[in-house]
């Protein structure tokens, strides 16, 4: 039992140095990559909305007005329980940005007296912990096979740490590491031709990835909130 203490131990220390060294640019690195999904978004908007306005005219016959009209609830998507769960982990992530909004807030009156703890930003990070467990819910494949297996119970277990708040900063940087190398591999839209379909799809599903890769990031950064078994051991 001490041997997985040890090793516990040891890559804990190890992310509190990758921490410390990239305290100044992590908060950065993780907006960036919060805000990469609605930037992709807009651009995409902006570069194809007559391919997909014509997409949805073929599709339908409606004609280009009625097209441009319903282009965005033409598509199934938004009836598509995973493209829900997604939103809602992007929804988790966003709350996190404005938790840390909220205690850069309270730092600016660092000596006013204070009754008590934020607890608004404590909820904030507790409602984005939860929902940022969703992404992972995304990513599971039932499938039989040795490495689908690992993948699988290894997130699952640093997902529910992170959700409950336990060793959080450690779980949440390997959760980091476990989703870009899935986003890395899964969804390679830059491998796909430009006329395939297929791109568009991963380039959509890579962003969004991205997105609660920089709020999993902004954990790391803020740790878990007052909620969490971590905030409770303190008091032990």
């Amino acid at each position: 039992m001490q041997i997985p203490n040890e090793y516990i131990s040891t890559a804990e220390d190890v992310a509190d140095q990758v921490i410390r060294r990239g305290k100044y640019v992590l908060p950065t690195v993780a907006r960036l990559c919060l805000i990469s999904t609605f930037l992709e978004d807009g651009l995409r908007m902006w570069f194809q909305w007559s391919e997909q306005r014509d997409y949805m005219d073929m599709s339908w016959g409606c004609g280009k007005f009625l097209a441009t009209m319903f282009v965005t609830f033409a598509y199934s998507i938004l009836w598509d329980l995973q493209f829900l769960l997604r939103n809602l982990a992007l929804i988790g992530a966003l709350l996190l940005v404005l938790a840390e909004a909220r205690a850069e807030g309270r730092s600016l009156f660092a000596g006013v007296p204070s009754l008590g703890e934020n607890k608004p930003k404590t909820y904030l990070q507790l409602a984005g912990r939860i929902l940022l467990a969703f992404m992972f819910v995304t990513l599971l494949r039932f499938e039989v096979s040795f490495l689908q297996i690992v993948q699988d119970l290894l997130g699952s277990i640093l997902m529910v740490l992170v959700t409950v708040g336990y060793k959080t900063k450690l779980s949440a940087l390997m959760l980091v590491l476990v989703l870009t190398i899935l986003n890395l591999y899964h969804n390679a839209w830059w491998t796909v031709p430009t006329y395939k379909p297929l791109r568009d799809f991963l380039k959509y599903d890579f962003f969004q990835t991205l997105s609660v890769i920089g709020g999993l990031l902004m954990i790391v950064y803020l740790g878990p909130g007052g909620v969490s078994m971590d905030e409770h051991k303190k008091k032990w």
